[in-house]
């Protein structure tokens, strides 16, 4: 492995590891409403972008770290989403 695929995989490790208190928070409590859902949803799509220009360019340390942080993101999101529409269901 060359230095320049190391440094995106540390990079990519860096930001994809990030994500995963906040998954466990919000596994732990099912609170999401200190969440933002429109940053959320700019941010999973951003996410998948980065995955798909990966994969169109064939590059892995693209690749595996958006993979992750779409599948950790994404899960928050989808909770996020969730709790909101349970939310607006108890207020009616």
């Amino acid at each position: 492995m060359d230095y320049i695929n190391l440094i995106g995989f540390i990079g990519g490790g860096c930001t994809t590891i990030s994500f995963i208190p906040q998954v466990v928070l919000v596994l732990k409590t099912k609170s999401t409403k200190d969440i933002s859902l429109l940053m959320y949803s700019v941010f999973v799509f951003g996410i998948f972008l980065w995955l798909l220009y990966g994969i169109l360019s064939d590059a892995l340390p693209v690749i595996i770290p958006n993979l992750i942080t779409f599948v950790l993101a994404g899960s928050i999101l989808i909770m996020k989403v969730k709790n909101d529409i349970v939310q607006k269901k108890q207020q009616s």
